[in-house]
């Protein structure tokens, strides 16, 4: 989104030159505001951002020589690019815990903007019924030797 020249000017038409500050970063919070609290406005996000991702994604897996690649995305089920993939791995965090990490590591964003965004989405519940693997990080497990473990099987 700072760096796809046909995606920035798909937003600042979108939703205004506002959508980025000075410095060419995004305005996550002029772009939350617009978009998640109006349904045709996060429909138009989604029908600009998600092809020009699919794209970037194709051609970073083209260049890649490695047994395997993973794909990160918030709404892979939402945007229907899982239907692309092999596997799917759901990485699960009760709600409270998602919203305090989202609020600290982004100041930007109020707790109802992150709700907003989350109403958004799949339930996660839906998510993890559809997975192959879940990642459990709720504090409750350790992460690496889950991820360490899918590895294994993934290379075998």
């Amino acid at each position: 989104m700072t760096t796809d020249g046909i995606l920035i000017t798909g937003i600042k038409k979108e939703f205004g030159n506002l959508s980025y500050h000075t410095d060419g970063t995004l305005n996550r919070k002029h772009i939350s505001e617009a978009a998640f609290s109006h349904p045709e406005k996060l429909k138009a996000l989604d029908e600009l951002v998600h092809p020009r991702v699919a794209e970037n994604y194709s051609q970073w897996v083209s260049e890649q020589s490695y047994p395997y690649v993973i794909k990160e995305a918030a709404l892979l089920f939402e945007a229907g690019s899982y239907k692309s993939l092999d596997k799917i791995i759901v990485v699960s965090a009760p709600e409270q815990l998602r919203v305090n990490r989202v609020l600290a590591r982004d100041p930007n964003r109020s707790e109802q903007m992150v709700r907003d965004i989350i109403s958004n989405q799949m339930p996660e519940s839906e998510k993890k019924n559809k997975a192959d693997f879940v990642v459990i990080n709720d504090e409750s497990r350790l992460v690496i030797p889950q991820v360490v473990e899918l590895h294994k099987r993934f290379k075998a």
